[in-house]
């Protein structure tokens, strides 16, 4: 078994409760994280035999520019995406930051993580 991690995947995207973020929109990272079976592709070097990660950023930039209002309902579509391209992953994680985010004060991010089995 193996953990692929894709970390800081950086999008200008528009997700947010507030009018004006689906209007200015904000810069997001997003990390992956991804449980498989990679025994083919260690014996064969075949990337057809594991997950393509470039595959995996193009999945996660297409949803990322889906406006939505939660990162919940954002991370749920990367998950769905994701296993649904790459069907033997065993699990799947991803976290989602939205960098200074319009709460009244000064914040670096808020996160949200979620996972699908």
């Amino acid at each position: 078994m193996s953990l692929i991690t894709i970390k800081g995947m950086e999008f200008f995207a528009y997700h947010g409760c507030f009018k004006e973020e689906q209007i200015i929109g904000t810069k997001f990272l997003v990390d992956l994280y991804i449980e498989a079976d990679t025994i083919e592709a260690e014996e064969t070097d075949k990337l057809t035999k594991t997950i393509n990660y470039q595959t995996v950023y193009l999945l996660v930039k297409k949803e990322m520019a889906i406006k939505s209002k939660l990162l919940e309902h954002v991370g749920r579509r990367i998950l769905k995406a994701v296993k649904k391209e790459f069907p033997k992953i065993n699990s799947i994680k991803v976290r989602i930051s939205k960098m200074n985010p319009p709460l009244g004060g000064k914040i670096n991010s808020v996160s949200l993580t979620l996972s699908l089995l």
